[in-house]
């Protein structure tokens, strides 16, 4: 990951989901009926909270209702919960406003009431065009076709306003019947009464300034990604909207759409006893990202579903341009593991592991009857994901001494984080891929000529009682120890994106004391990543725990060893992922979009307001 990646990593900090429609509008009726309190000056409190409910909780009501449906009917995917939410945000907005002039009005007398209906004229237009943006991003591209679901909240408000602040009274217009329906100045509150027609066609005008200053928002930040990536970012906006309320698939839309087909090996080691399958490590060269359950994210606990033992999915030699656009795609993959394992030719015998050091790269390898398990890593110092060619060009090397098939997993076991501008990716042509692929070469060297030895193997697994906000995916601690003639070798899988530095090696000597040779590896799992970009293993919860829960598996592990075969076999699978340099790429617009875009929409607002003012002068 780049550093540059690890900024788009971080727009996860922002993924939470809507909450249910019925409690978004229960909490906008309470905030209602306190900002009626605090405005209104009947004789009684609960009269004036009624009166907020009715002025101000109305409005959000009705869109909350009306919205989603009146969206749907024109082609849009707003649904209830997204349209609620939204509701109350703007009635938020109102409200916060009115608090704020409130206070400016009271100590500055001489500004008066009609400085309040400013504002509040103000804020409803800002509230329609809040809408419009969100509308054109979740539902609609055409700013006509947004405007009618978006102006359901500010028109409601126009209509109680224009009834009850006694409007009729200044038009000609309508006989006693009208006068009764549409004039109702005697049961509203005395502020209402200082509205006139006039206000009416001021708010209109300041809805259509601050729909056309929407329109060229989007407009300017739009052009950058359609020129270079072919693409509009509301579809981004409409996607990364969508899976923070609803939890929906649509960012995979978007992803799909600058995708590029690839064909990657899914390699499967499995271990079997007369009874039937005891444990498989099942290798795709996929990167398991990009964040939560989008793409790939969730790929280690879908390919743990599918084996029949105990499930090892450690982490591939691949980056982001190797995320799957779709978690459909994870199929494909487990498709091909199927077909791999029904090909595996399995052997009784294995060669003691070795462990090599080149550079800063150490490998731990085993050889498994003609093919080999490798789990490089770059421990004590940082690095983060193995570009997929050094992983592949490693491969190659490491059959070069006589192996048949080279099972090769980046442990992904020590890193810093998202601090600096070099996150420790690994790319070819780099010092650390030569130590790579020639630690690969020497492993593999050693692993051909090693003498084979009859094989057994124990395992152990702990869901452990931590949750991916702590660090931690679902499937837990894994151990898998293999003895071959004298020498017991342990392998630990934690299913998480990463290591604290340090604990790594902590671990490894602890469990080296019981076994001859360890590695402790993590899965790169993104579902930990649904919060923060940053929560890699050991960040929230304690290193001394994990160690000594890793320290008893491994026992029981060693408990548990007992006969076994072993096999290993490789197929290609045809996916769809982000695709060479897409991924900076998006990364890149998406950080400048955000960096740029929050000063134009500040520009947008000031100059708005600038003529906002102007209006409220010359009216």
């Amino acid at each position: 990951m780049t550093a540059t990646q690890g900024d788009l990593a971080s727009l996860s900090r922002f993924i939470f989901r809507a909450p249910s429609w019925y409690s978004s509008v229960t909490f906008a009726v309470v905030i209602a009926a306190l900002a009626g309190v605090a405005a209104f000056e009947s004789r009684f409190v609960l009269e004036d909270a009624w009166q907020g409910v009715f002025f101000i909780g109305i409005p959000t009501i009705i869109a909350s209702g009306l919205t989603p449906y009146v969206d749907r009917a024109m082609g849009g995917q707003l649904t209830p919960n997204r349209a609620s939410l939204l509701a109350l945000v703007c009635e938020l907005l109102v409200v916060g406003t009115l608090v704020v002039v409130g206070v400016v009005a009271t100590l500055t007398p001489r500004l008066g009431q009609g400085f309040v209906f400013d504002a509040l004229l103000a804020a409803l237009a800002a509230v329609f065009a809040l809408r419009l943006l969100v509308v054109m991003a979740v539902s609609h591209r055409s700013p006509l076709r947004a405007s009618v679901p978006a102006s359901i909240q500010t028109g409601a408000a126009g209509v109680l306003l224009f009834v009850y602040s006694g409007t009729m009274r200044f038009l000609e217009i309508g006989g006693p019947l009208t006068r009764s329906y549409l004039s109702r100045p005697e049961v509203a509150p005395e502020e209402l009464l200082v509205i006139v027609p006039g206000d009416f066609v001021l708010l209109a005008g300041m809805c259509v300034l601050y729909a056309t200053a929407v329109t060229v928002f989007i407009k300017v930040i739009d052009r950058p990604w359609k020129q270079s990536m072919e693409v509009s970012v509301l579809d981004f906006l409409r996607g990364f909207i969508g899976h923070i309320a609803e939890g929906s698939r649509e960012l995979e839309d978007f992803f799909e759409g600058i995708g590029e087909e690839a064909v990657v090996p899914v390699t499967v080691l499995s271990f079997r006893t007369p009874t039937g399958e005891k444990a498989r490590f099942v290798l795709p060269m996929i990167h398991p990202g990009p964040m939560g359950e989008i793409g790939g994210g969730n790929l280690p606990m879908r390919v743990a579903r599918q084996a029949d033992g105990l499930a090892f999915p450690p982490h591939a030699t691949a980056g982001h341009d190797f995320n799957l656009v779709t978690s459909r795609e994870v199929e494909t993959l487990i498709e091909a593991a199927d077909r791999a394992l029904a090909t595996v030719d399995y052997h009784e015998v294995a060669t003691e592991s070795v462990r090599t050091e080149e550079g800063e790269a150490t490998l731990l390898a085993q050889a498994f009857g003609d093919s080999a398990f490798m789990t490089a890593t770059y421990a004590p110092g940082f690095a983060d994901d193995v570009e997929y060619a050094v992983g592949l060009s490693a491969q190659a090397e490491a059959r070069q001494g006589g192996l048949e098939d080279v099972m090769l997993a980046d442990a992904h076991n020590c890193n810093n984080g998202l601090e600096g501008e070099d996150l420790g990716h690994v790319v070819p042509g780099s010092k650390r891929s030569f130590d790579m692929i020639e630690g690969a070469r020497a492993a593999g060297e050693q692993l051909a000529d090693a003498d084979r030895r009859p094989l057994r193997l124990g395992v152990a697994w702990d869901r452990t009682p931590w949750e991916p906000l702590d660090g931690i995916g679902p499937l837990g601690v894994r151990v898998a120890v293999t003895e071959a003639g004298d020498q017991r070798t342990a392998y630990v899988l934690v299913d998480g994106n990463n290591m604290e530095p340090g604990l790594r090696d902590d671990i490894v000597a602890a469990v080296e004391e019981q076994v001859d040779l360890a590695e402790v590896m993590t899965t790169d799992t993104h579902i930990v990543n649904t919060v923060e970009a940053q929560n890699q293993v050991g960040e929230r919860i304690d290193a001394s725990e994990l160690r000594t829960l890793i320290v008893d598996l491994v026992e029981e592990a060693v408990d548990d060893l007992e006969p076994v075969e072993a096999g290993m076999a490789t197929e290609r699978a045809e996916v769809t992922v982000f695709g060479n340099d897409r991924t900076e790429s998006l990364a890149s617009h998406a950080n400048a979009m955000v960096q740029m875009g929050g000063a134009l929409a500040a520009a947008c607002i000031l100059a708005v307001t600038a003529v906002s003012v102007l209006l409220f002068l010359l009216t």
